[in-house]
């Protein structure tokens, strides 16, 4: 196993950003078509349509864009759609970590080789929370707890294994020594709408979740944020400090970006570095995020296809060393 140290290299990674210096030799001559692989209303939909707004208010292409929803599959519908466009890079996909663990989990044969990655555009963060009359504090308190007796501390998770947030608590749980294998998860199919009255009600002891299911319960002092995943302290969450300025060498954003068709040509990959690395600059992008709660997490082409190499293996290596990846 790695040391948890290769994901810290996302701290450096934060805010790199392509230059293209001359004028791009191809730009998109038909309209431009974003895939959401989802629902509306979910995250990869949401995403969609603010790089659609962005792009668009900030007059950073020439052609119209649409946005089109092909859910199913836990975004293989859409992202095998977008498989098919060979060589054209007027069709972009919303994706997220789902493209590296549906492989690793075996609920897809696609991986992120079958495209040509373009960005990571944006991050939420992920916590550690317990309930506000608990007896830890920190990061530490908790895991040298679970340490010394892992049965004794349940950890809610939702909406089942193999999640970011659980890959999160793996990750936690093995920087302190703990076999991963040993904590007890208690699984919640609805996620946060049933993790925190468990945990409010004693049901578990602990939960890893999307912050933003927990921050109001944090504020209103019902419930404590131990830690987030984020590579910084929060200006929205002041007083907690991420796992990173806790001792753990662990930076996990929940991210979302984008990918293309395969077979993209470099002055395409060129084309799209130079229109996202300014479209993160610009008003209508920062604003758009900031009231979702979003963080700006920008990486380029080859930036972002390292990192999805790299995590690739790290994915493996934790999902195999707690039995979901045979």
């Amino acid at each position: 196993m790695k040391k948890l140290s290769t994901l810290v290299l996302l701290i450096a990674l934060v805010g790199v950003v392509s230059t293209v210096t001359a004028a791009p030799s191809w730009k998109p001559t038909k309209t431009i078509e974003i895939i959401a692989p989802a629902n509306p209303g979910g995250g990869w939909d949401m995403l969609a349509r603010v790089v659609q707004k962005s792009l668009m208010d900030e007059k950073l292409v020439e052609k119209n864009i649409i946005v089109v929803n092909k859910p199913g599959g836990g975004g293989s519908v859409g992202w095998t759609y977008l498989k098919g466009k060979k060589g054209q890079g007027e069709f972009l996909a919303a994706t997220s970590t789902l493209i590296m663990l549906n492989q690793l989990l075996g609920t897809s044969e696609l991986t992120y080789k079958d495209f040509s990655p373009i960005a990571m555009l944006q991050a939420e963060w992920i916590a550690v929370a317990v309930a506000a009359d608990s007896p830890y504090k920190d990061i530490k308190g908790l895991m040298e707890a679970l340490k010394a007796n892992p049965a004794s501390i349940p950890v809610g998770v939702g909406p089942s294994l193999g999640n970011n947030d659980h890959l999160v608590f793996l990750q936690l749980a093995k920087a302190y020594g703990i076999d991963p294998s040993k904590v007890k998860f208690i699984v919640y199919p609805g996620a946060g709408g049933e993790i925190v009255p468990a945990l409010l009600g004693g049901h578990i002891k602990a939960t890893v979740i999307g912050l933003a299911e927990v921050l109001e319960q944090h504020k209103a002092g019902k419930m404590r944020v131990l830690g987030t995943s984020a590579d910084k302290e929060l200006d929205f969450l002041p007083g907690v400090k991420p796992f990173v300025e806790q001792g753990t060498d662990l930076v996990f954003p929940h991210w979302r970006g984008l990918i293309a068709a395969p077979g993209l040509s470099p002055e395409q990959i060129a084309y799209w570095d130079d229109v996202f690395a300014k479209m993160v600059q610009t008003k209508t992008w920062k604003e758009q995020i900031a009231n979702l709660g979003w963080s700006n997490f920008y990486q380029n082409s080859a930036t972002h296809t390292k990192y999805l190499a790299d995590q690739t293996k790290v994915f493996d290596e934790l999902l195999t060393s707690v039995g979901l990846k045979k």
